[in-house]
């Protein structure tokens, strides 16, 4: 017991320097070394779930640093301790792999899983009489910060605290489901709260080109300019819906110089940057990136981790959901936070 212990330390050591403090705690700590002979070490985890993690993602990392910290090509024989499983007899038996890691290229996420959803944010749509709508959740402080997010969390922050005075517009764009739209109406949460004289305005493109089509059709284009100039903060989503129709960019362009003229700000988000909409009139794309452009990157496993974490306090009633579980699924679905 005494050469297990002492091997698999050795190695726990090793592989603590080469994955981050989440993935550790997550799914090496528990590990405990059981025996060691001349071919084999067996190490005991706490369930199958972390087995079957070490098994999929983590084999390369555990066998070459055995075979680094051993001399040896010895066999790891994981198990799942007796006592904290159903299944006690089942084990794991994974043959040790050619020694090709390289601890300065390792990414736990290179296997990436298919593209889901983890949770869904419900978003309200605008109220009839184009008052803001938002969801009172999405504000800064329900915001999950991690370095993919970092500089648009802080730019949003900026406008909303001095909106008209810089990044005017701001424009914010990511691949849906990493923060875009909470970004956008945590501004609005902001100053409504803080410049409660202020007036906010939120709405999406497509609703803005459903409420033109109505205004031309019921000849009301006065009432449906007054409802989107005369505001001192507005935010658009999914500015790329725009794309291809002239009329509504047209109408679109005078609303813009009509708010910048009279000293207010325009928050925009979109799918992609401005030089990539096609067929976007150039005029437009211009005073898109007269402000400031940042993007919001897909995060990584600690980022979902902690929103993960948020979002199961925020929504789960109480329930507490295990730490292994949350991990799971930050692992393995590593595109759409919603």
């Amino acid at each position: 017991m005494a050469d297990a212990t002492v091997l698999w330390e050795a190695c726990a050591t090793a592989i603590q320097s080469k994955v981050s403090d989440v993935i550790w705690q997550m799914t090496f700590s528990g590990a405990k070394p059981i025996t060691a002979d001349d071919q084999t070490l067996t190490v005991s985890v706490p369930n199958s779930l972390i087995r079957d993690r070490i098994n999929d993602r983590y084999h390369d990392l555990v066998h070459n640093t055995v075979a680094e910290v051993s001399d040896d090509q010895l066999t790891l024989k994981i198990i799942v301790r007796q006592d904290e499983t159903d299944d006690p007899d089942e084990l794991v038996i994974l043959p040790t792999a050619s020694p090709t890691f390289d601890p300065t290229t390792y990414d736990s996420t290179t296997e990436k899983a298919p593209k889901q959803p983890l949770l869904t944010t419900t978003i309200q749509t605008p109220t009839e009489n184009g008052g803001p709508s938002f969801s009172g959740r999405l504000t800064f402080e329900d915001f999950v910060i991690g370095s993919s997010n970092r500089f648009a969390h802080a730019a949003a922050q900026a406008v909303a605290e001095k909106p008209g005075q810089s990044y005017n517009p701001l424009f914010i764009y990511a691949e849906a489901g990493l923060g875009k739209t909470h970004l956008l109406q945590a501004v609005g949460n902001y100053v409504l709260t803080n410049y409660p004289a202020k007036k906010v305005h939120y709405v999406s493109s497509e609703t803005f080109m459903n409420r033109f089509v109505e205004a031309i059709r019921n000849k009301k284009l006065s009432e449906f300019k007054d409802l989107h100039r005369r505001n001192d903060v507005l935010l658009v989503d999914d500015i790329q819906f725009m794309e291809g129709k002239e009329g509504l960019q047209e109408e679109f362009f005078h609303t813009f110089n009509s708010i910048q003229q009279d000293g207010g700000q325009i928050v925009l988000t979109s799918d992609r940057p401005p030089d990539d909409i096609s067929t976007l009139e150039d005029r437009l794309r211009s005073r898109f990136k007269m402000g400031l452009v940042t993007h919001i990157q897909s995060p990584d496993v600690e980022t979902r981790l902690a929103i993960l974490r948020k979002k199961s306090e925020q929504d789960m009633s109480g329930v507490a959901i295990p730490d292994d579980v949350l991990f799971f699924i930050a692992e393995n679905i590593t595109e759409n936070i919603r």
